[in-house]
């Protein structure tokens, strides 16, 4: 998202002092909307990925007593940032074979503690070397296992807290902080140096980078746990990291397919809650109020997926079906045929029981519940969606509309007890009332 998109944060103004609860609120806002641009400036400061994040931390915590006691200050930004400074120099200055880069950065701080020069905001969000995209590169080392990459990734990059991750991955807590641990540790030890990598390397992590930034979308269209459906502040970040990758390698059809599946679906936010914020189902939405100017974005960036006539990779098949919903008239109108054979594809390319679940919902459409039960119970007799809410909320759908009533309102409680976003499961309770005693 542009900086002007952003919200901007107010200083707290009155007769006395902010509470607590309203500096922690401020401090969690500008947290999601800069953490990776603040690590990323503190990593190219100090040349020390795991520095970076520790006095990034270290200012964030002083921030939250600062903050309720004088107010947000004009420029919440720089002065994290001074303050994350200050703490690296601390550091340095207790590293002895470290004395003359503390004097380089000792000269850089600002004077004053607010933050408010213009050095204490250094980056171009229009530049190709844009320190989030390095920070990224960095955090997808290959010296990392791939589990490591999307964890620390999604800490520095994404701004999620371990619990999020935890929750998104699927994995314990305790997993998640130790994988950012080891990580940051295995970093250093690699020396592995804060800049963009060479082409031929790029190439070698693209993988890694396209993953983070699917699951860093995925989780602000869709939010695994909480009362928001959508955190757009997650999802336009996304979406702004896969134009620059889109920028920087052109040539690669499946960032192009990326960056489309996000315009895409993206295109959708404005009618997919309602002025409460309650989630709006597909078949209930005003189409009038998807976003025209990323449907033309999204589409473009496919074509430029399929231009080399390479085929459609994973994410490329994603967006061609974004394509079908987007461009359609109506949920009567999609092409549920094309959609069926494009999750068939998609199937064969990145197995998995989440798109076996999603061709089962299109089979649905375009042939009946009857045959789209049978796949959701092949998905469910392989036990890979377990302790999930998908099965049984399309299970539940699917056994409603065969008029099995009784069975369907048992499938959705299912879906509700396991549903951690709250706008989710009030749809899914819903879905249960319709259905009556």
């Amino acid at each position: 998202m542009a900086r002007a998109d952003r919200p901007a944060l107010t200083p707290v103004t009155g007769d006395g002092p902010p509470s607590a609860e309203s500096a922690r609120r401020a401090v969690e806002a500008l947290w999601r909307i800069e953490s990776a641009r603040i690590v990323g400036a503190l990593a190219r400061y100090t040349g020390d990925f795991a520095l970076a994040e520790d006095v990034a931390q270290e200012a964030v915590a002083e921030a939250l007593v600062g903050w309720a006691r004088d107010g947000v200050p004009a420029n919440p930004v720089g002065w994290l940032l001074t303050t994350a400074r200050r703490r690296a120099v601390d550091a340095f200055r207790r590293r002895a074979a470290r004395d003359a880069r503390y004097a380089v950065l000792a000269g850089q701080l600002a004077e004053g503690t607010d933050g408010s020069s213009a050095g204490d905001l250094p980056w171009d969000p229009d530049r190709i070397d844009d320190d989030v995209l390095a920070l990224m590169f960095v955090a997808c080392h290959p010296v990392l296992s791939a589990e490591a990459r999307l964890t620390l990734t999604l800490r520095v990059v994404g701004g999620l807290s371990s619990a999020e991750i935890a929750r998104a991955l699927l994995v314990p807590v305790p997993t998640v902080q130790a994988r950012i641990t080891r990580a940051k540790k295995t970093i250093a030890a690699a020396q592995v140096p804060f800049a963009l990598p060479e082409p031929a390397q790029r190439r070698e992590r693209l993988g890694a980078v396209l993953t983070v930034l699917y699951v860093i979308f995925t989780e602000g269209s869709t939010a695994t746990s909480g009362d928001r459906l959508l955190r757009p502040d997650l999802a336009y970040e996304a979406i702004r990291l896969a134009r620059t990758l889109a920028a920087l390698l052109p040539a690669e059809p499946e960032v192009h397919g990326l960056l489309a599946l996000c315009e895409l679906t993206a295109a959708r936010f404005p009618a997919r809650v309602d002025a409460d914020g309650a989630a709006v189902l597909l078949t209930d939405q005003d189409r009038r109020r998807w976003d025209r100017s990323a449907i033309r974005r999204g589409v473009a960036a496919l074509a430029r997926a399929v231009a080399p006539g390479r085929g459609l990779g994973p994410y490329g098949l994603q967006a061609a079906i974004a394509a079908c919903h987007a461009t359609a008239g109506s949920v009567e109108q999609t092409d549920w045929a094309r959609v069926v054979l494009l999750y068939e594809a998609l199937g064969r390319v990145a197995p998995s029981p989440v798109v076996e679940l999603n061709r089962a919902v299109a089979v649905a459409m375009a042939d009946g519940p009857l045959p789209a039960l049978a796949l959701v119970d092949q998905v469910a007799a392989t036990g890979r969606l377990a302790g999930s809410y998908l099965l049984p909320s399309v299970r539940g759908e699917l056994l409603a509309r065969l008029g099995r009533h009784g069975e369907a309102r048992t499938e959705l409680e299912s879906a509700a007890r396991c549903c951690r976003n709250d706008r989710e499961r009030a749809v899914l309770l819903r879905k249960v009332d319709a259905l009556g005693g």
